[in-house]
């Protein structure tokens, strides 16, 4: 089974961003595309894993916001 592809875009606190499908190192003299086959897989993976934690937070404050609506129905 492979793993999906990051979605687009720069990570967080990283001075990376992916665009096109590449991994690119984003500075202020300009970018490289990053070629080393190792570091792009660590980069996916880390790419993969905030996304993971981002849905994780999302899913916690969606299941948050639902128990604290008062039940109109009355008692408990």
């Amino acid at each position: 089974m492979n793993a999906p592809t990051p979605h687009p875009g720069r990570l967080p606190d990283a001075p990376v961003v992916l665009r096109d499908g590449w991994w690119w190192l984003v500075g202020r003299a300009g970018s490289i595309p990053v070629s080393d086959a190792a570091f792009t897989a660590v980069l996916d993976d880390f790419a993969q894993a905030v996304a993971a934690a981002d849905r994780a937070v999302a899913d916690l404050r969606a299941r948050q916001s639902e128990s604290s609506v008062p039940d109109p129905g009355g008692q408990r």
